[in-house]
């Protein structure tokens, strides 16, 4: 099954079961989606579609910083909220010494030497770490150990 798949299935159960959060937020990831297709003229992968829901999360993340410093615990709260349910759809996230050891290797594959072999490194791992990290976790990572 697809994660476009279960999205649509989520959102039956959520409607089904009256709950309000779940429905919200993937109507919100499927109208993005959506439009991410209309946009593009093609039907998102998986891999897509995660990226967007990372997109999604990250989003959610900044409203919920915001949120904080303005002592609004009903948006901070809501934004909680919706980060659960968005985080259901991706894979398990990847502990982060197994990521240090893929870009380690990816490091020695590439034979990056300088900051300044950044992006080959980076493609290396993207295409392994496939959606289980945060970019930014990626790209900070990489930038740490090239950096010694």
């Amino acid at each position: 099954m697809t994660i476009k798949e279960q999205l649509n299935q989520s959102m039956k159960d959520a409607m089904r079961s009256g709950d309000e959060v779940r429905k919200r937020t993937v109507r919100m990831v499927l109208a993005a989606v959506k439009q991410a297709e209309v946009d593009k003229r093609v039907e998102l992968d998986d891999a897509a579609v995660m990226a967007l829901l990372q997109k999604e999360i990250k989003n959610r993340r900044e409203a919920l910083e915001e949120a904080k410093k303005a002592s609004r615990a009903d948006l901070v709260a809501a934004n909680e909220a919706e980060i659960a349910v968005l985080e259901s759809f991706l894979p398990k996230a990847m502990p982060e010494e197994e990521l240090r050891q893929i870009v380690q290797a990816a490091i020695a594959e590439t034979g990056a030497a300088s900051p300044a072999d950044m992006g080959k490194v980076m493609k290396v791992v993207m295409g392994k770490v496939a959606g289980r990290a945060p970019n930014d976790v990626i790209s900070r990572t990489v930038r740490e150990l090239l950096s010694k």
